[in-house]
């Protein structure tokens, strides 16, 4: 991370940790990075958007807007963690599926050769689902770091599911380094 500060991509689905990602945006400030949030539209209606805008200086994006709508675009990703993505957004996002602008970003930046880590909060039943484990092999085939939920997840002291967050900067660091060899 030379010459410029780069933006990473907080991709938020409706899972508890979405609820401290005050977390997550202070320790990938503390590593120079720029955020954006963009959440998914039951995300949204979890977390205070305008509160996460002031603390990351940009606008936190929920949905698409119309062509010609005057909305600052997107800045441009150099990482994206999708954290936490829940079951359905997984299995949506393998399947190319972009019904929300959360999907649609995470679809399109899939063949952006940037680094994208996923951190899955899914419940151990549904990660025996027969769709879970070809989502995750389609989604690692093509580049995606998937981050095992039980090496993650921790839960706060009143027992609300919650990520390890600085497990999830490490990768990300790891995998720029061994993406950038020369730079680290």
């Amino acid at each position: 991370m030379t010459g410029h500060r780069p933006w990473v991509y907080i991709v938020a689905a409706a899972a508890p940790p979405v609820l401290r990602l005050h977390e997550l945006i202070a320790l990938l400030h503390v590593d120079g990075w720029r955020v954006c949030v963009i959440a998914t539209p039951t995300a949204a209606t979890w977390i205070d958007l305008p509160q996460l805008a002031d603390r990351t200086g940009c606008l936190t994006r929920t949905t698409t807007q119309p062509p010609g709508h005057p909305q600052d675009a997107l800045p441009h990703a150099d990482a994206v963690i999708a954290a936490p993505i829940t079951f359905n957004s997984i299995n949506k996002w393998a399947a190319g599926i972009s019904d929300s602008l959360a999907l649609g970003v995470l679809n399109e930046l899939i063949s952006a050769n940037i680094p994208i880590i996923a951190a899955p909060c899914v419940k151990p039943l549904l990660r025996q689902h027969p769709a879970y484990a070809p989502g995750v092999e389609t989604l690692t085939a093509t580049g995606v770091t998937v981050l095992d939920p039980d090496s993650i997840m921790a839960r706060t002291d009143n027992g609300i599911a919650t990520f390890h967050w600085t497990m999830i900067t490490t990768v990300l660091r790891r995998t720029l380094q061994s993406s950038n060899p020369i730079s680290s």
